[in-house]
């Protein structure tokens, strides 16, 4: 299962992901990073085939000044992302005798970043069109998605559109915990990206760690409230 999702902050953007893949045909799965740079300016992550994936980043980290630098940086994206998924569509061959079950070359692209005093987060869909959730404030992508938004739901009364990117990866990364409690196939490592007007940061894990500390208060602060409420 792979899950990649983005919330809009007061003054920026946070993206996360974790680090499991699934290979489906061979049965097997491994690490492997989700979240990658467009730029210094945003970050973008996948979902999907891999080869496909492998495509798209070698043209983003090519192409990132002409993409974030157009007037519409949905349509750049998708410029840039159509003709790859054409050519693995046309040279994918659907029935391999004993590969049943094997993949298709379908993915799924998601881009964020802040420009101009406002967020942006684009998708592009396997068949090519263009999603905008930069004024919803969040979204995902992945098998793991419709529960990252379900969780993100279950924190909407936290109005993290109006709270810093610090709480923003906060709350980005519970959803990824929980999501690593209840699939078997959503695992650490996770990654974070913050974006604001000073561009995009890639955090460390000893930043993440910092961030899980403070996960960690906000948890012990929610059982010290209910304690104070209910008991």
């Amino acid at each position: 299962m792979t899950v990649v999702l983005a919330t809009v902050c007061r003054d920026g953007v946070v993206l996360g992901s974790d680090s499991q893949i699934t290979d489906k045909g061979r049965g097997m799965t491994y690490p492997a990073e989700k979240l990658h740079p467009l730029g210094d300016r945003a970050a973008w992550g996948g979902s999907g085939a891999r080869s496909v994936l492998y495509d798209v980043e070698r043209l983003f980290n090519d192409n990132s000044a002409t993409i974030l630098d157009a007037p519409d940086i949905g349509r750049a994206i998708q410029e840039q992302v159509l003709p790859i998924m054409r050519h693995h569509y046309d040279t994918f061959i659907p029935d391999v005798p004993g590969e049943e079950g094997g993949g298709t070359p379908s993915a799924y692209v998601m881009a964020a970043g802040w420009r101009n005093d406002a967020p942006w987060i684009i998708e592009i869909t396997p068949s090519g069109m263009i999603g905008h959730y930069g004024d919803l404030g969040f979204h995902a992508i992945g098998s793991g998605a419709p529960m990252a938004q379900q969780a993100g739901s279950l924190l909407s009364h936290f109005h993290l559109t109006e709270r810093s990117t610090r709480f923003g990866c906060a709350a980005v990364l519970r959803v990824l915990k929980a999501l690593d409690l209840t699939s078997p196939t959503v695992g650490e490592p996770f990654s974070l990206c913050r974006i604001d007007k000073d561009g995009a940061h890639h955090l460390s894990e000893k930043e993440i760690e910092t961030v899980n500390k403070d996960v960690k208060k906000w948890q012990d602060a929610e059982q010290r409230v209910i304690g104070e409420v209910f008991d």
